[in-house]
């Protein structure tokens, strides 16, 4: 709710709040009204640990949802294990917390890592690069983001190579000498795993170095968020292959309008894509206790696993769904570039020219993720 990290914090709130309010406006879930607490998690997994045990065992909240940083996921879902509590995740994307770390108490309704970046490898191996460069947050989120990368595109294209890989911190003020070593290597392309405020001064230092005068930069997870163009305005560099976990100008949808215009109503600004996963969440935790018939957490995870929920990033035709041996939601991935738009401003820029990724390509097989757990 503060820093580089607040955007999307905000936009969470409002979302879920939206989605609350609409909620019990129809009458609520099981004849009951949902209450939201909110805390600053403060990007620190320590003290979001306290804040979960805190809700759980003083507030007696029946779920715990939400986490913007992968690294403060991973310390809330053991929060949910050992309470045996459901913790709905809406915006942090490490594929640990389905796979390696899973447990049945967990369900993601954003996508995640690999979902992100197999697109990008898909989207990738249509292209002639074959060097590839990496810069990525210096924790769980970035690292992740890389070795998913890699490891398909090489599955892909074998002949690649990946010339090196840069770790600024979370939140680092000066990009500088990290373009500069990006200049000096001069990849056939640059993939950037950085996200919301960091994307942007990112950005800012590499406009001022013509970075993106020099080679293509890439960044397939959420380089491509609203908050990114309203940003950067007219000098929002072109030619960039960007993706976001939804995008306010796709799929032109009624669902997806009726959305981004009741949040820009609520907020006086249009939504960065946290606020999706958190709308998506209230309501998928309000349709599975609905399902379940009361409050339970053994009939809920029951009645979640294989459950559709509608989502506004949801294209005709294509429903998302949670998939009972990770409870990871199931969607579509899509990629674009950045072309001039008057129809969300401030920002100037809206991505287009879509390539969208298939939802069946962009996650391993059952048997993968078993095996990835060791068992």
């Amino acid at each position: 709710m503060a820093g580089r990290g607040a955007r999307y914090g905000h936009d969470s709130m409002i979302a879920a709040q939206m989605a609350a309010d609409e909620i019990n406006a129809a009458g609520g879930v099981l004849g009951r009204e949902i209450r939201l607490l909110v805390a600053d998690d403060r990007s620190d997994p320590t003290y979001a640990v306290r804040t979960a045990i805190r809700y759980v065992r003083e507030d007696l909240v029946d779920f715990l949802m939400g986490v913007i940083s992968s690294a403060v996921g991973l310390a809330v879902t053991e929060v949910s294990r050992q309470c045996q509590v459901i913790f709905v995740g809406t915006d942090h994307s490490s594929t640990r917390l389905t796979t390696e770390d899973f447990h049945p108490c967990y369900f993601r309704v954003s996508n995640n890592a690999m979902q992100s970046m197999r697109a990008g490898g898909i989207a990738s191996s249509r292209r002639p690069w074959m060097t590839y460069l990496y810069i990525g947050p210096d924790y769980e989120y970035g690292h992740r983001q890389w070795r998913e990368f890699r490891t398909f595109l090489t599955s892909l294209r074998p002949n690649v190579r990946f010339v090196g890989e840069l770790w600024p911190k979370l939140f680092e003020p000066d990009y500088t000498p990290y373009i500069e070593a990006i200049l000096r290597a001069q990849p056939d392309v640059l993939v950037h795993g950085l996200w919301g405020g960091d994307t942007i001064a990112f950005m800012e230092h590499g406009l001022r170095a013509e970075l993106f005068e020099r080679m293509p930069v890439v960044s397939f997870d959420a380089g491509g968020s609203y908050d990114v163009l309203e940003a950067l305005g007219t000098r929002m560099p072109t030619g960039m292959v960007l993706g976001a976990r939804h995008h306010n100008n796709f799929p032109l949808t009624p669902r997806n309008r009726a959305y981004v215009a009741a949040f820009h109503a609520r907020a006086g600004r249009y939504p960065s894509y946290a606020a999706q996963g958190a709308y998506v969440g209230v309501r998928f935790i309000a349709q599975t206790v609905t399902r379940a018939g009361k409050l339970d957490t053994t009939e809920f995870i029951k009645a979640g696993e294989g459950a559709s929920i509608a989502c506004p990033k949801d294209r005709e035709g294509f429903t998302s769904w949670i998939r009972p041996v990770d409870h990871q939601i199931v969607q579509e991935h899509v990629l674009g570039v950045p072309e001039p738009s008057g129809e969300f401003p401030p920002a100037c820029y809206m991505l287009g020219r879509w390539e969208v990724v298939e939802a069946d390509l962009l996650l391993s097989e059952p048997g993968e993720i078993e095996a990835a757990r060791g068992r």
